[in-house]
């Protein structure tokens, strides 16, 4: 009987799921260009980029429309994934490990890590509050359902909205840098066996158990 060899590497993401966190990210950027373009008049020359200011107010909300929807298949993707565990609140109390990298202390992880996951869902907020805020402020089409008091603070909070998702995708971009081979996964779509096994080692597990059942 030949022995079955075990892959170098193991798939992490499929291409659907790497097509639909690319197309997240690629209009994330436009949006959050078209939107600084219209923040404040500092920031006015990048409506250079959209074809000129009426052409970057037409098109920012349906770019952010887009950006929603993408995300929202994304997440429902993603969302069996991230559900918070016990040993994600154990990861939790870590956080002096996880900063200077001693995952040697950590408790194992599944597919993502808590901190991953409170991202996630930080994600999903920071979304659903940027679109109900620019329904409110979406002229002409929709803002003229609204008394203007709504609207001044639907700009105020959609503001609010679009710094905390930019602030969390900067930290996101970085940790995907800092975690070497994170980057790789979502371009290649797969890890080596020692990349998840250092940073997550109950993932590995997971999936080595399913392809020991899927061989039965």
């Amino acid at each position: 009987m030949t022995e079955r060899r075990t892959p170098e590497r193991i798939p992490r993401y499929t291409a659907n799921e790497r097509t639909n966190h690319w197309l997240t990210a690629i209009s994330f950027v436009l949006a959050a260009l078209s939107g600084l373009a219209l923040y404040h008049p500092a920031t006015n020359w990048l409506v250079a980029l959209f074809g000129g200011g009426p052409w970057t107010r037409i098109l920012h909300p349906f770019i952010g429309t887009f950006m929603f929807i993408v995300f929202a298949l994304l997440a429902m993707r993603m969302w069996g994934h991230n559900r918070i565990e016990a040993r994600d609140r154990e990861w939790m109390k870590h956080t002096g490990d996880v900063i200077n990298n001693r995952e040697e202390n950590l408790p194992e992880v599944g597919r993502y890590n808590a901190g991953q996951k409170l991202l996630f869902f930080a994600l999903i907020a920071s979304m659903v509050g940027l679109l109900l805020t620019g329904i409110v402020m979406w002229r002409p089409w929709l803002a003229a359902f609204f008394p203007v008091t709504a609207i001044r603070w639907a700009s105020l909070l959609h503001a609010f909205f679009a710094t905390l998702l930019i602030c969390m995708i900067i930290v996101h971009v970085y940790a995907a840098f800092w975690v070497k081979g994170a980057m790789e996964a979502m371009l290649r779509g797969s890890v080596t066996r020692g990349w998840a096994r250092k940073h997550h080692r109950a993932w590995l597990r997971e999936v080595d158990g399913e392809g020991r059942q899927g061989g039965k």
